[in-house]
């Protein structure tokens, strides 16, 4: 069995397309252009990119980046033992020698001299120096990197460099239609598309709250989590004040306009 036939025993993920992102994506990794997705939280851009490492049959190693993370989190480091030192890779360089997929999610709350050590790897040269251990890994034929982040969290202290930026090929992606995104939630969670349409209205109207009141409106990702509890027998008012109102705010005005959206749509 190949490497890819043994990828596409997993399960597939689910997805649904909202325009040609997937012809696209498969192009850019044709070519093997790095890629950028930027989006809302919660809107699919990790399921996106599981997916497509999926269809494509190769690994997925995904990083959840973090202020703390340093450059040796990424390319790794000597481990002190008690016969001596080893070397261990980060999963930045597994992927490189391994030809993986390899995702930086939410690539932004990484410090910026962190993202640096991925800059080699993103133009002609497709290569990691491990400075550390004096060795330099020419990335495997199959290696792609993406990345993804919410333009919404920027700041002037939290943002990519324009010298990162423009290694890139980028995807924007944003919550679906209302249609698709009701499809999404009873294809996720089982639930009648009647409902799962009444899910749907409560979360636009959240989001139109962004901005007054909230910093990010409902997610899909919190919209599945509804369906899945209505689905279980969770009456639905309860349901949504558990996975759609409570999580995102603290504010108790706009808890009580969420909760009468919820009153007024499941009355």
């Amino acid at each position: 069995m190949s490497d890819k036939e043994q990828f596409k025993v997993r399960q597939e993920p689910f997805y649904q397309q909202q325009g040609n992102e997937v012809a696209l994506y498969e192009a850019a990794y044709r070519n093997r252009l790095p890629v950028m997705v930027k989006g809302p939280t919660g809107c699919g851009k990790s399921r996106f990119i599981e997916y497509m490492a999926w269809k494509l049959g190769k690994p997925l190693i995904t990083v959840a980046c973090n202020e703390d993370m340093t450059a040796s989190d990424l390319v790794g480091r000597y481990l002190l033992e008690a016969g001596g030192t080893r070397w261990l890779d980060g999963p930045l360089t597994t992927a490189a020698r391994i030809g993986a997929i390899c995702y930086l999610d939410e690539v932004v709350e990484a410090r910026q001299d962190t993202t640096v050590v991925i800059h080699p790897l993103t133009d002609h040269r497709r290569t990691l120096p491990l400075d550390k251990k004096g060795e330099l890994i020419e990335a495997h034929p199959d290696f792609q990197l993406v990345i993804s982040y919410n333009p919404g969290y920027q700041s002037l202290m939290k943002d990519l460099k324009q010298s990162t930026k423009q290694r890139f090929t980028a995807f924007e992606f944003d919550y679906p239609e209302a249609e698709l995104e009701t499809s999404i939630l009873a294809k996720e969670s089982g639930l009648d598309e009647a409902v799962a349409g009444k899910l749907v209205k409560i979360g636009q109207a959240a989001r139109n709250l962004k901005g007054h009141g909230l910093d990010e409106g409902i997610s899909t990702r919190l919209l599945v989590y509804a369906a899945t509890l209505i689905k279980d027998g969770v009456a639905p008012r309860d349901a949504c004040r558990m996975a759609l109102v409570r999580p995102i705010t603290d504010d108790a005005d706009i808890r009580e306009t969420l909760d009468h959206a919820i009153d007024a749509t499941f009355a």
